[in-house]
């Protein structure tokens, strides 16, 4: 592995004039063309000074700025492609979007299938909880929701498309070239960038203070703790939609630059003032004053009243009511990205937090005394953004009709909560206690829905204090962001020693009625674990378990009792005799097992098929387990079934079974099937 430096030894900078250079503030590393430039032009080294000052030669609205981003990229030679889902299905390691390049982890960037397109350019919607508390009072640099493009190019041993030195030349380009930006003004840092499972040196491109892109140059993956090459060089290129639009107008806030005429319109709505003299001054004094403490957040409203000759309340007022708004745009905006995929509010996974946004977002009108307009702000939601992200249209009235619900069970969870505040307030004081644990208010939230300002209203009438965490959701939020679970056969050590191995043929997908078949033994792993050159044996997935039957071989035979996959590798764990390594094996599966799981596999298909036609198309699978007699399915739903729809739903289904449709099977590119099938 290079060092740092070595990795920074980029062609274009040298060709082009670049000096690397050390931050006088924060010690970074980076380039830039400025022979004058004395720190590393990102926050908080370098103030804001594109505030009502932008350094492009035009301005763009979000939109324009999307298309022109797009538009560039595809003039470049890459393919435009749709923007995937951003609840990540496909994913079992994470439950959200949070970059482009999670559209293509694993399975193309470890080669395991080939990319929709190379290169290929998308503009993606990503949902972060990392900084949800830091949603308004950065003013725009933190949002729970928020575009970002991505420029992919995966290079192959054989086939080279392209690496650093036309990443950053493309980069530049867009930024000089198209949109006017003085060629000194551009920094970019040095870093080591890693996220999704794997890694790579980045850069991260700064202009007037603020950072616009991070260029990423994935060459490793962690196995364990250890960072090892993978087989593709990926270029994963991270372009803030919304940044850059922000930097182009020169707007008082990324809000104004993100939401437009959607921001002015709801500021009338809940009668806030936007005074953009405060807010710009605001943005400028908190790019060089991080609101990372209290105290950091008085000092810098002081700043900007001292700045402006205004009064300390003057800035705290229209702060308080223009994050408040911030936090309701940013938060009902990802609402309805997260609830048009199906998901439904709960206390689970994604459920819970689609829940924590609904909460946030409501609190957040009602201090601004217009919690009435919730419902009437999603809608606006849907209208301003539907023409790009259609599916959002599509889904409205079942958006709608989730959100009413909840909203009704949270006012009554508030109304109930008072009471169980005093109660605990009183049991705090017994304790000899004056102040209610922070493990106490997460638990007030997780179970009760009683946000940290509630309990502390009703604690401290009851003379019991209450310290709130200034990362609170934040941190609720990363507790039930934890990875997915895996199975326990993908242990590491086991991993490991299979990592050399190619790839097993799986037969059943050939000819699924077939009974028995001939391999070779490939290896045996920990006394138990055969993998073969090939196999009839279905492993585990989905909710359904995985095939049964025996090995036979020269001198004896083996119980199949699992069959597991790790990566494209097929573990048999047997029981009885074991096969020697380089031995011809037959192997008979349980034929009328398969058969019983397949046709449970299909009535599976048609259940959540008949829920949706019945429910409406945010009913999703929520979890599934298939077995030989019985077999179980999970939908997620907003409210209790019906025995009348329970009936529709049944005989929706009975409707398909007795018809005796063929059920044909189709095998194609995963890229392909995208394509065709979303």
């Amino acid at each position: 592995m290079k060092s740092l430096e070595e990795e920074f030894e980029i062609q274009f900078f040298k060709e082009n004039g670049f000096e690397r250079k050390r931050c006088e503030k924060c010690g970074v590393h980076y380039w830039t063309q400025n022979p004058d430039s004395k720190n590393c032009g990102d926050t908080p080294c370098q103030e804001y000074t594109f505030i009502n000052n932008p350094p492009t030669k035009r301005r763009f609205t979000l939109n324009q700025f999307r298309e022109t981003f797009l538009k560039y990229f595809e003039s470049e030679g890459h393919i435009i492609i749709k923007p995937y889902p951003v609840i990540a299905r496909w994913r079992d390691d994470v439950y959200l979007v949070g970059a482009s390049i999670y559209n293509f982890q694993p399975y193309v960037t470890e080669g395991s299938i080939p990319p929709p397109a190379n290169p290929l350019v998308i503009s993606q919607p990503c949902i972060r909880f990392t900084d949800i508390d830091k949603v308004g009072q950065t003013l725009g640099r933190h949002m729970v929701i928020f575009e970002m493009g991505g420029a992919h190019a995966f290079n192959y041993e054989s086939k080279e498309v392209y690496w650093k030195d036309e990443t950053i030349r493309l980069h530049h380009n867009l930024l000089t070239e198209e949109l006017g930006v003085n060629s000194e003004d551009v920094n970019y840092k040095e870093d080591f960038w890693s996220g999704g499972g794997n890694a790579g040196p980045d850069v991260e491109a700064c202009v007037s203070g603020l950072e616009i892109s991070t260029l990423v140059f994935m060459m490793y993956k962690y196995v364990g703790d250890k960072l090892v090459r993978t087989p593709i060089r990926t270029v994963d290129t991270g372009y803030g939609i919304e940044r850059w639009t922000w930097l182009s107008q020169g707007s008082p806030s990324g809000f104004h630059a993100a939401y437009g005429s959607l921001l002015e319109e709801t500021s009338r709505m809940v009668g806030v003032n936007i005074d953009d003299r405060i807010i710009a001054e605001s943005s400028r004094v908190s790019s060089i004053i991080p609101a990372q403490s209290r105290e950091n957040y008085l000092k810098a409203r002081l700043k900007v009243a001292e700045n402006l000759g205004v009064t300390m309340r003057e800035v705290t007022e229209t702060m308080e009511r223009f994050q408040n708004l911030c936090m309701a745009l940013d938060h009902t905006k990802a609402l309805c990205f997260i609830l048009s995929e199906g998901i439904v509010p709960s206390n689970m996974e994604v459920g819970y937090l689609a829940r924590l946004l609904i909460r946030r977002a409501y609190r957040s009108l009602k201090i601004l005394s217009a919690e009435n307009i919730f419902i009437d702000l999603v809608e606006r939601q849907i209208e301003y953004w539907s023409n790009i992200f259609p599916n959002l249209k599509a889904m409205e009235e079942e958006i709608l009709e989730e959100l009413k619900i909840e909203l009704e069970k949270y006012r009554v969870t508030v109304n109930k909560g008072a009471e169980l505040v005093r109660k605990l307030s009183r049991e705090v004081k017994r304790e000899g206690l004056e102040e209610i644990p922070q493990e106490t208010l997460i638990r007030l939230y997780d179970s009760h829905g009683l946000v940290p300002e509630i309990v502390k209203e009703f604690a401290e009438a009851e003379s019991v204090k209450v310290k709130i965490p200034e990362n609170f959701f934040g941190m609720v939020a990363q507790r039930h962001l934890q990875t997915k679970p895996t199975e326990e056969t993908t242990q590491e050590s086991i991993t490991e020693k299979i990592s050399t191995h190619h790839k097993t043929l799986k037969l059943y997908y050939q000819d699924p009625y077939m009974k028995e078949f001939e391999a070779k033994v490939i290896d045996v792993i920990d006394g138990k674990h055969v993998i073969l050159d090939q196999t009839l044996f279905y492993s585990a997935g989905g909710g359904q378990p995985s095939d049964n039957g025996e090995i036979i071989f020269e001198g004896g035979k083996s119980k199949v009792v699992d069959v597991r996959s790790v990566g494209d590798v097929i573990l048999h764990t047997v029981e009885g005799d074991i096969p020697r390594v380089g031995s011809k094996i037959k192997g008979v599966i349980d034929l009328e097992r398969r058969l019983s799981l397949m046709r449970h596999h299909t009535s599976t298909h048609i259940l959540i098929g008949a829920t949706r036609r019945v429910l409406g198309e945010h009913a999703w699978q929520a979890g599934a387990a298939k077995d030989v007699k019985t077999s179980r399915l999970d939908i997620s739903h907003y409210r209790h079934i019906t025995p009348e729809e329970v009936y529709e739903i049944e005989r929706l289904a009975s409707e398909v079974i007795t018809k005796n449709i063929p059920v044909e099977t189709f095998w194609m590119p995963r890229d392909e099937a995208e394509r065709r099938y979303g």
